[in-house]
C-alpha cells in the first residue's frame, strides 16, 4: 500500500465517520423510530379487524413491500415536485424510509401479536380490564420479547439502507466516500474504508440487540422467543 493511499484513507476515514454520526446515524433513528409507529397502527388496526381501515392497510403493505426502496425514494423526492410538493433530501429521505420499513414491521408486529394466546385477552376481561388495558399491560409486552430480535434485524436492515440516500443528494457516509473516491480515483479503497465503518455501526447495534435479548430473558422469567 503506498504512502499516498494511506493518506488518502486516514485523512478521509474521520470526514465518512463524522458524516456517518451527524447523518446516517440520526436519519436511522428518525426513520426507524417513525416506522414503529406506523407499524404498531397498522398492527392494530389488522388485529382488531377494523373494516375499511384493515383493506387500507392491507393496501399499503402490498405496496410497499412490492416496490423498490430506491424507486420509492426517487418517486418522492424527484416526483412530487411535479405536483408542487418539495421536500428537501433529509426529511424525504426519513419519510420514505420509514413508510417503507414501516410495512415490514407491521407485519413483525402483527404475527408477535398474533403469537400470544387469546386466552390472554380474555383473562383481561375477567379481571375488568378494557381491550387496549389488556393489550397495553398483557399483550404488548409479551408482543414485543417476540417482536425484538426481527426488529432489531429490520435496525440493521435500515442502517444499511440509508446508503441509499446518497441518490437524492443526501450528503451520508456513502457519498462522502463517492466524493472523496471521484476527486482521489482510489474507489476500491474507500468503499473498502466505508463498508467497514457501516461494519461496525452493525456491530454495535448487534451487540445491544444481545444485550437487550438478554434482559428481555430476564424480565420473561428466562423463556424468550427468538425469531
Amino acid at each position: 500500500m503506498s504512502e499516498r493511499l494511506i493518506d488518502i484513507l486516514v485523512t478521509s476515514f474521520p470526514r465518512i465517520l463524522t458524516q456517518g454520526l451527524l447523518m446516517t446515524i440520526p436519519l436511522t433513528v428518525l426513520s426507524f423510530a417513525l416506522a414503529l409507529v406506523i407499524a404498531m397502527a397498522c398492527a392494530m388496526v389488522q388485529i382488531a379487524d377494523i373494516k375499511g381501515l384493515r383493506q387500507v392497510v392491507r393496501f399499503y403493505i402490498w405496496l410497499i413491500r412490492g416496490t423498490p426502496l430506491l424507486v420509492q425514494l426517487y418517486l418522492v423526492y424527484f416526483g412530487l415536485p411535479d405536483l408542487g410538493i418539495i421536500l428537501p433530501a433529509f426529511p424525504c429521505a426519513v419519510f420514505v424510509f420509514a413508510l417503507n420499513e414501516g410495512a415490514y414491521c407491521a407485519e413483525t408486529m402483527r404475527a408477535a401479536i398474533e403469537s400470544v394466546p387469546k386466552g390472554q385477552l380474555e383473562a383481561g376481561y375477567c379481571v375488568g380490564m378494557s381491550y387496549f388495558q389488556t393489550m397495553r399491560r398483557i399483550i404488548l409486552p409479551q408482543a414485543f420479547r417476540t417482536a425484538f430480535p426481527p426488529l432489531s434485524n429490520s435496525l440493521i436492515s435500515m442502517l444499511k439502507d440509508t446508503s441509499l440516500a446518497a441518490n437524492i443528494t443526501l450528503t451520508e457516509m456513502f457519498m462522502t466516500a463517492q466524493r472523496v473516491a471521484g476527486r482521489t480515483y482510489e474507489h476500491l479503497a474507500l468503499y473498502a474504508e466505508v463498508a467497514l465503518i457501516y461494519l461496525i455501526f452493525c456491530t454495535v447495534i448487534t451487540r445491544l440487540q444481545a444485550m437487550g435479548e438478554k434482559r428481555l430473558k430476564r424480565m420473561n422469567g428466562g423463556d424468550v422467543i427468538r425469531a
